[in-house]
């Protein structure tokens, strides 16, 4: 047996058995050298102990890169090995540094420009990045990664013709395009993309003296270690982001203290946790008394999702009754044509249920979501469905059986 860690996949036997994609070997070959069980890896991966067993004995195989990715990424493979099976974002990761080599020489004036810049066209593409947003609400970030990216270069391509005021404007549009595209390859499970384009959209910030922007990407940054379990990470972040831009929004210091808020719900902090909750939704509130005051990417907040969020917090604290109450609350004020948002914070009520052992309430909530979950939602919603599968399963109801059957249509 290996310690668990680094030095697991420094064995030969493991490495060879990723290398040929032989999954059933990955796992049989992590267990020996890790002494866990089926379930207990089944949990990492966000697997239940029967598809486990399926995919060692290779009466399931793993097509899916979700699945792939999920493999790797829970049983903690390093960067080098793991990041063959990171799929890219199509049109988003480009060959060489950074998620796209040349924007930076362009907006530093390096190319010439193509277009003019004037204050009529930076109000047209204000406006056009901000109906792209309300449509990724709805259909979420596939459709629209390659559309951004080309609206980005349109906007870059201005900077060697703007002048005083117009110059900072531009850079200040490129800092927010890139944030855009950020949060699109972190909603689609791209980590190393979408820390690409936050930090360019926090450069590009800093130098458009952009506080607001400057401390929603590292609000965002600290929204990607709360989603890949790093409570730690979330908190440092968030508090990062409050303390660095004084200056910044009543609405973007609201939504760093949310982002801290959750951190702390991860590590069992409930007294931070709700502190920090009830101090984002007054600082939120604040906000929501001049909204001509926030910046234009700051229009999600509300009720409704502090509701939500409370839902959220309460179910990483364990406190199954109350995520139960503010999930359901907040989904049936949830509208409709959120297909994205429904889903995962479904996703998340049917975990409740789980924890709750209301396993016919679990079940009844998650299949419908299946479909939703397996396209618009991965992998986040679908990875939350296994888990809630799993979780079920290890409890001995039936449940997560029909509901692991549900998601092997998908995967």
């Amino acid at each position: 047996m290996t310690a668990p860690g680094l030095s697991i996949w420094s064995h030969p036997e493991l490495l060879s058995a990723l290398a040929a994609e032989d999954w059933g070997a990955v796992l049989r070959t992590y267990r020996r050298l890790s002494g866990l069980s089926q379930t207990k890896v089944g949990e990492r991966v966000g697997l239940a102990q029967p598809d486990v067993s399926d995919i060692e004995r290779g009466r399931r195989r793993v097509t899916s890169g979700e699945v792939r990715q999920r493999i790797v990424g829970g049983l903690g493979a390093p960067v080098h090995v793991a990041e063959p099976y990171r799929a890219p974002v199509a049109g988003l990761v480009l060959p060489g540094p950074g998620p796209d080599a040349d924007l930076l020489a362009r907006i530093t004036g390096a190319t010439e420009a193509t277009h003019k810049a004037d204050a009529a066209t930076l109000d047209r593409l204000d406006r056009l990045l901000a109906e792209h947003r309300s449509a990724e609400d709805l259909i979420g970030s596939r459709p629209l990664v390659g559309l951004m990216r080309q609206q980005l270069r349109a906007v870059v391509d201005l900077f060697g013709s703007a002048r005083g005021p117009l110059a900072g404007r531009v850079v200040r549009l490129a800092a927010e395009h890139a944030q855009f595209l950020a949060w699109m390859a972190q909603d689609q499970g791209q980590t190393a993309a979408a820390l690409a384009w936050y930090d360019r959209s926090h450069d590009w910030a800093l130098e458009a003296g952009d506080a607001d922007m400057a401390a929603t990407t590292l609000s965002m940054k600290a929204h990607m270690a709360w989603s890949g379990g790093q409570g730690d990470r979330a908190v440092r972040l968030a508090e990062a982001a409050r303390w660095s831009a004084p200056d910044a929004s009543p609405g973007v210091r609201g939504m760093a203290a949310q982002m801290a808020a959750r951190g702390h719900s991860l590590n069992g902090a409930g007294d931070h946790a709700h502190r920090l909750i009830d101090e984002a939704q007054g600082l939120i509130t604040r906000a929501s008394e001049h909204p001509e005051d926030e910046p234009a990417w700051m229009y999600f907040y509300g009720e409704t999702w502090f509701t939500l969020q409370r839902g959220m917090i309460a179910m990483h604290l364990r406190d199954w009754p109350d995520a139960i109450g503010h999930l359901r609350t907040g989904l049936a004020k949830l509208e409709a044509p959120y297909r994205r948002d429904r889903t995962w914070y479904g996703c998340c009520l049917a975990h409740a249920y789980a924890g709750a052992r209301e396993a016919a309430e679990a079940l009844t909530v998650a299949v419908p979501l299946v479909p939703d979950a397996a396209t618009i939602g991965r992998p986040h919603s679908w990875n939350e469905l296994h888990v809630t599968a799993a979780a079920l399963m290890r409890r001995g109801a039936k449940e997560g059986r029909l509901l692991a059957d549900a998601l092997g249509q998908y995967d």
